[in-house]
């Protein structure tokens, strides 16, 4: 074994018997950005493609320019809290105003969430399409939206969730293909052609 062989080893964090907590999450060392907990276990997340990105951008962008109401706030890649096992990233929440607690702020509780997005990567479509949405439906987010890129065009295609109070799991509302208009959680507007300009 050579030096720098030696010199590139990864101590990989040993999990404890019953699982990390949201508590490990925030405090264990030299952890990737965007480290994710699910089910206790810490899902470390995959360089983003291009696409992702330019998503994310796309939506927080619309979603702060379609009326914003004073009550909520746009933001991106942060930790939502929903139990003590499970601190998942959407790519991008709408969360209520009086949730932000200063800018050193690293998490937000499920109850301050009214709108989680997921971005579907081919390394997290089963978290995104199956996982994620469950957790988030049962931690009571109300809205949930589900980006895939059409087959046609690489455009993004919208599936949007609500919540339904009988069975707390989502109900598809609806697929946007160009355009997404839609009312909930407040009246939202987005040009999604605009992707080709970014």
């Amino acid at each position: 074994m050579t030096a720098e062989s030696v010199e590139r080893r990864v101590q990989w964090p040993v999990p404890p018997l019953d699982g990390y907590t949201v508590d490990d999450l925030f405090t264990l060392p030299d952890l990737p950005p965007h480290t994710e907990l699910i089910d206790g276990s810490l899902v470390f997340v995959s360089p983003q493609r291009r696409f992702h990105g330019n998503v994310v951008d796309l939506l927080v962008f619309g979603l702060r320019n379609s009326g914003l109401p004073a009550e909520f706030k746009v933001s991106r890649e942060m930790t939502v809290v929903l139990d003590r096992r499970n601190g998942p990233e959407p790519d991008v929440s709408v969360i209520r105003t009086d949730a932000i607690t200063g800018q050193d702020q690293t998490s937000y509780q499920a109850d301050d969430v009214v709108l989680a997005v997921e971005v579907v990567s081919p390394e997290s479509e089963s978290r995104d399409r199956t996982t994620k949405p469950q957790k988030y439906a049962a931690a009571g987010i109300p809205n949930f939206w589900r980006v895939e890129a059409s087959g046609a065009d690489g455009r993004p295609v919208v599936h949007v969730y609500e919540i339904d109070p009988l069975t707390h799991a989502y109900v598809h509302m609806g697929m946007h293909r160009d355009r997404i208009k839609v009312d909930k959680p407040y009246p939202i507007d987005i040009d999604l052609t605009a992707i080709d300009n970014l």
